[in-house]
């Protein structure tokens, strides 16, 4: 029996919109329901195009009583009283925030401030973008008879625009203005019945937040784990016949693509009992083009990102297991000297262990660890994306044959022609230019793995094969097949089925360039 045609919300971030289209929707309503009963000042931080602004406009449906809207979700059966508030409802991710950012943020503000005054009228004593909302908001209450709801989406899009060592007088700029603006909020609190902030980061020293020292940050509370994203229960219960017709288009069985899309697009954690959490925005667009693709990171990076890794030399391979306290989640941005609290808070990078009140961070999964690098890789090559991809294709083709030899010709020319400034002459970003290389062709690649008596420097694996590299800077190729062997660099990989080839690479420090290489104990290269 031919399945009714699915409807999926691309680009659809309204509620009213989404259910009118009735549009797929996973239900998040029962955690929605628990926020509001429960909290009266809430932020939460989740990374772009995940959903946090379609959860704000669920909260402004509820709150102006829609109830119509929310038919057949849990809200239905569980509110029993649906009471109409006024909402305030702001979203500072409408405008590009260009030069110094002052005319377009006061451009929202004054849109805004303007519309609700015309509603509820204006005290001409109020002349501060804050002091006429806290007008409003006290007008509101007093008009009619209820506390208000005040709702502040992406707050932090105006700072982030201005991340920068040469930006600060932006960033005071942007500060300035929002703080002014939320300084009411604080001593309204007995006009309003609920406020919640949404954004990428949370900074406790940002002064923006000073007055407003009361929020209650859920962020990484294991209960709202889920409330934005795909849960693998909800993944693997509402979606089962798109991932049937997702599989059948490409030629897979379901337990495959339920495979696939698990090593795309899932691993997110956001605390240490969380979820398994899938990217929404990559799972609706790869359910609805039945296509795989990296739809959220070719989306979703933000430019102040890149620029900030690429300032602080950011390598791959060090994000990779890197450790975090939770204070360390909430640092200043403008004294931002270690990247990995806004690369988590991004969406980066996420959590793969807890112990003790350390956090064991990593890339969540294929998807943005492949987007990651490529993004990094022109600053570490010194070669364009596109001139990259050109050597990728010939080497990714010789490793999938298992032609190591074809493979490590082209690798040499290629980590030859690096510029000098973009190159070291130590083991460690050997290691790096290998990790790039190696997840540009599509390989599952890792560094300094840990054996029983010793660390690989990198093992790559494909459908075929599995790689074992030794480098050495400081000695011979043949030193380097043959600490392979004498530490049992490959015990581990004895059970699986794939050859295993093990290859010494010598990295020469003078010239920064391979100059040999060994494959099993065949000598190849440029020493013969």
């Amino acid at each position: 029996m031919e399945q009714p045609m699915r409807f999926f919300p691309i680009g659809i971030q309204d509620f009213e919109e989404l259910r009118s289209r009735n549009c797929v929707y996973v239900d998040k309503t029962e955690l929605l329901y628990n926020l509001v009963k429960s909290n009266r000042t809430c932020f939460l931080n989740r990374p772009r195009r995940f959903g946090k602004s379609l959860m704000v406009s669920t909260l402004r449906a509820y709150f102006e009583s829609k109830k119509h809207l929310f038919a057949g979700l849990a809200m239905e059966k569980l509110e029993k009283d649906w009471t109409v508030h006024e909402v305030f409802h702001i979203s500072f991710a409408t405008s590009k925030y260009p030069g110094d950012g002052v005319e377009s943020l006061h451009e929202i503000l004054s849109l805004h401030v303007s519309k609700w005054e015309e509603k509820y009228g204006r005290d001409e004593k109020e002349t501060t973008f804050g002091g006429r909302f806290g007008g409003v908001i006290q007008r509101a209450y007093e008009q009619s008879g209820q506390q208000v709801v005040v709702l502040i989406d992406e707050y932090d899009s105006p700072i982030l625009s201005a991340i920068g060592a040469d930006q600060e007088t932006k960033r005071t700029n942007m500060r300035s203005i929002l703080r002014d603006f939320f300084s009411l909020l604080k001593e309204s609190g007995k006009y309003i019945r609920f406020l919640f902030f949404t954004g990428i980061t949370k900074f406790s020293q940002l002064s923006v937040f000073s007055e407003l020292n009361h929020l209650d940050n859920i962020s990484m509370l294991p209960s709202y784990s889920a409330i934005c994203g795909i849960s693998e229960t909800e993944l693997l219960t509402q979606f089962k016949p798109d991932i049937a017709a997702l599989a059948a288009e490409n030629d897979e069985t379901y337990d495959e693509a339920c495979a696939h899309l698990k090593q795309l697009y899932d691993g997110y954690h956001f605390c240490e009992k969380s979820e398994d959490v899938y990217n929404p925005f990559s799972i609706i667009n790869v359910l609805k083009n039945k296509r795989y693709g990296n739809y959220w990171y070719s989306t979703a990076t933000p430019t102040f990102l890149i620029e900030l890794l690429k300032e602080q030399d950011v390598i791959p391979t060090a994000l990779e297991g890197s450790q975090a306290f939770i204070d360390d989640f909430d640092t200043a941005v403008e004294t931002l000297t270690d990247p990995i609290p806004v690369l988590y808070q991004s969406g980066y990078l996420t959590i793969k262990d807890y112990d003790g009140g350390l956090y064991t961070l990593g890339y969540p999964n294929e998807e943005v660890r492949l987007g990651f690098v490529r993004s990094l890789a022109p600053s570490v090559t010194g070669r364009s994306e596109r001139e990259n991809s050109v050597n990728i294709i010939a080497m990714k083709n010789a490793l999938d044959a298992g032609d190591i030899d074809t493979c490590m010709k082209r690798m040499s020319a290629f980590v030859a022609g690096i510029p000098y400034e973009a190159k070291s002459d130590n083991e460690s970003r050997a290691e790096v230019i290998f990790y790039i290389i190696f997840t540009l062709l599509g390989q599952a690649v890792q560094t300094q793995v840990p054996t029983a008596i010793g660390r690989s420097d990198v093992v790559v694996k494909n459908r075929k094969y599995i790689y074992v590299f030794e480098i050495k800077v400081h000695g011979t190729a043949a030193d380097a097949l043959e600490q392979i062997e004498r530490q049992r660099y490959t015990a581990a990989y004895e059970a699986d089925p794939r050859p295993v080839v093990r290859i010494g690479v010598q990295y020469d420090a003078p010239t920064r360039t391979i100059t040999e290489w060994r494959v099993e104990r065949n000598i190849i290269g440029a020493k013969q």
